[in-house]
């Protein structure tokens, strides 16, 4: 598919914010600018419009720019007028596209606040996201905004909806260990494995109180070495139904098939730390799939949280007019995923903007990817 057909594809239908009289750039243009300029590495307005003035030419073998390129003003307002629910479901309609492979995928889900988008003047906290992140194919599935991290308990489910949880594992820290969530996983057709911790004490104390008297049949460890650091990972599982009636005597964890205990013992020269985690699942209790589904949520921070921080310093956008901070953030993640899809180019994410920037055969490239 030609850059131009990927773009217009899956934004083509945007529904258009501005009324009529307002319109003096297509709306096609301004999204299409805005993709390949974050790709290329513009992190606000004004580099966008800077990206759209240095390759106009280009862009307009991809759509038509009668306008010429917008303002960093025009794009800031559009954006944020822009409904971010459609937004995203443009968004989703790529990536869904980009997917194979489902069965047994694992999908993380934790949120994420970009810490300078508060705005005190009118009484805004900073932005907070709650995404799905394709572990193993490296890619943004959605996203949801909340006003802050308590509200990730509600905005969880309307992410899930969103998705096609059939045959996936869906990892979720503590905040997401809820009943109605477990129920909504299982009922999407997918797995759960559901961190669990002091927001459910009376769970939390008696799965601790078993592994710590009872000898656990299932176990798997696994050993890391970097840099100095040594790693032991050791998961410890059962689906002992009695132990199942006693943890959960009323059924209420619609699918809970086995609970898991992972202790992750991490030396570094004379300093040794020793950390346990427990987890329900819905999963058999199979120790090495459970460890590896734990151990690929935590990808999450590194191949998404961090990366959006180092390379696309998310943390540093002050943008936060309507729903702009919102939109740029789903910008970046498609950017990243597109990035990231990439694989020809021996290089990391800041290499490859760069690379894009430099040469729009690569560029197109990337979005073809």
């Amino acid at each position: 598919m030609p850059a131009d057909s990927a773009i217009a594809t899956h934004f083509a239908d945007l529904p258009d914010p501005r009324i009529d009289r307002c319109k003096r750039h297509d709306l096609l243009g301004i999204v299409t600018i805005a993709v390949c300029g974050v790709i290329c590495g513009a992190d606000t307005w004004a580099d966008i419009e800077r990206f759209g003035h240095a390759k106009r030419a280009w862009l307009e073998t991809l759509v038509p720019l009668p306008g010429g390129i917008p303002s960093h003003d025009t794009f800031g307002r559009v954006f944020a007028a822009l409904d971010p629910a459609a937004f995203e479901q443009a968004f989703l309609g790529w990536v869904q596209a980009l997917v194979t492979g489902t069965e047994g995928m694992v999908v993380a889900i934790d949120g994420k606040t970009a810490r300078r988008s508060h705005d005190r003047p009118h009484d805004r906290g900073p932005l907070h996201l709650v995404s799905a992140w394709a572990t193993a194919n490296q890619v943004v599935l959605g996203q949801v905004a909340t006003d802050d991290q308590s509200n990730e308990i509600t905005a969880i489910p309307v992410l899930l909806d969103a998705l096609d949880l059939a045959d996936t594992v869906v990892t979720i820290d503590a905040m997401g260990c809820q009943t109605t969530i477990a129920d909504q996983i299982v009922v999407g057709g997918g797995d759960y494995v559901l961190a669990l911790k002091d927001n459910q004490p009376t769970l939390h104390e008696l799965v601790t109180h078993h592994f710590a008297v009872a000898d656990t049949p299932v176990e798997t460890r696994t050993v890391d070495k970097d840099h100095g650091r040594l790693e032991i990972r050791t998961c410890r599982a059962t689906d002992d139904p009695r132990v199942l009636a006693w943890l959960d005597p009323e059924r209420a964890w619609t699918g809970l098939r086995s609970v898991a205990a992972v202790t992750g013992e991490r030396r570094i020269g004379e300093e040794v730390t020793v950390e346990t985690r427990y987890y329900l699942s819905s999963l058999p209790a199979d120790a090495e799939r459970i460890g590896q589904a734990v151990r690929a949520h935590w990808g999450i921070e590194n191949g998404l949280h961090w990366v959006l921080d180092m390379a696309f310093r998310e943390d540093e956008s002050r943008v936060r007019s309507g729903h702009a901070a919102e939109n740029l953030a789903l910008l970046r993640r498609l950017a990243l995923t597109l990035l990231k899809r990439e694989s020809t180019a021996k290089a990391g994410i800041n290499g490859k903007r760069l690379m894009c920037g430099w040469d729009t055969a690569y560029l197109a490239k990337v979005l073809t990817a």
